[in-house]
């Protein structure tokens, strides 16, 4: 589609989000803007550009429509997926409180769904996560977690836990706070779809991050063994990824607990590993990355390391031609 018309496509569309249209139309109006949005970065631009993203917000209002509110929290999500001034323009109009609004208990699960899809990109922003915290977001969020839900919400809602709590020591207090740990750690069991385990693996190697107290609360909920789990072959490499760095920041403070409790659960073994030649580059950097951590004045795991042959393991990494991700 030629700019030029694309862009009347969108302005015509915005023009649909207004109070005065049924909803019906606007919902229509949303979901046409969420996919001109969801591949073209140009379109997101121009929603912003023709004050779609405050009509978008508008419609998210207490009361409205169901159908309305999931096709505009879609379209918000689109709209601020890899787009920074999106982001930004979406909390300056109120947007960041208007989702953490939809995720009330006893409201739509679907659209709930959308909502943490949207905070999840909205996170991106520093500010956007300070947002999250002070409009009361993390506890909804967890909320999202409880049993009996669909595995699509548990996978919004992990991965807006996951960037609520980058580098935000008061989300991750509070999700420690709300109980939020151990429905993450659940999430990791034995037979779990990969689009869940990932994000959950990741929300816990942010949550883990220099925080002792929930590097603690990982280890007392079983987070260690349900993570090495997810190293074992066979499991997808973002899995495996995500599970290395989530063992690796458990060892960003040092902790004989949880060091001793890795090598325990064979843990050591299945991060060397993942060292061998062939696996993916960002695999072997995330798990050198944890032996590296975990070895910190830890005479134990130095010798598990050794004994399972992941010094060889590492040089080679260093040899010419290697991947050589560390």
């Amino acid at each position: 589609m030629a700019e030029g018309s694309a862009r009347a496509r969108i302005a015509a569309l915005v023009g649909r989000l207004a109070p005065s249209v049924p909803a019906a139309e606007q919902a229509e109006a949303a979901l046409a803007l969420a996919r001109l949005c969801d591949d073209d970065p140009q379109n997101r631009d121009g929603v912003r550009e023709c004050g779609g993203i405050a009509a978008l917000v508008g419609l998210l209002a207490p009361g409205g429509s169901a159908a309305v509110q999931f096709e505009a929290a879609r379209a918000l999500m689109c709209l601020t997926f890899k787009n920074a001034p999106n982001k930004v323009s979406v909390r300056e109009c109120g947007g960041v409180a208007a989702l953490v609004a939809l995720l009330a208990p006893g409201g739509s699960a679907a659209v709930g769904e959308q909502a943490a899809g949207a905070l999840a990109n909205l996170c991106g922003d520093p500010k956007n996560r300070e947002c999250v915290g002070a409009c009361g977001g993390i506890a909804p969020l967890v909320g999202l977690l409880a049993p009996g839900g669909p595995l699509s919400l548990y996978e919004e809602a992990a991965k807006a836990l996951r960037s609520a709590c980058l580098q935000n020591v008061q989300n991750q207090d509070s999700v420690r706070a709300c109980g939020g740990i151990a429905p993450l750690v659940g999430l990791l069991a034995p037979g779990g779809p990969a689009a869940v385990q990932e994000p959950a693996a990741a929300a816990l190697a942010n949550l883990c991050t220099l925080n002792a107290l929930n590097q603690d609360s990982v280890r007392e909920c079983g987070g260690i063994a349900a993570l090495v789990g997810l190293l074992a072959p066979g499991r997808s490499a973002g899995a495996q990824c995500q599970a290395a760095g989530a063992l690796g920041n458990l060892g960003s403070i040092v902790n004989p607990l949880n060091q001793d409790s890795v090598r325990a659960c064979g843990g050591v073994a299945a991060l060397v590993g993942l060292l061998a030649p062939g696996r993916p580059a960002g695999v072997q950097s995330k798990a050198a990355a944890a032996l590296a951590n975990l070895c910190i004045d830890s005479t134990g795991i130095q010798d598990s390391v050794r004994a399972c042959g992941g010094v060889a393991a590492l040089v080679a990494l260093l040899a010419p031609g290697s991947s050589g991700p560390v």
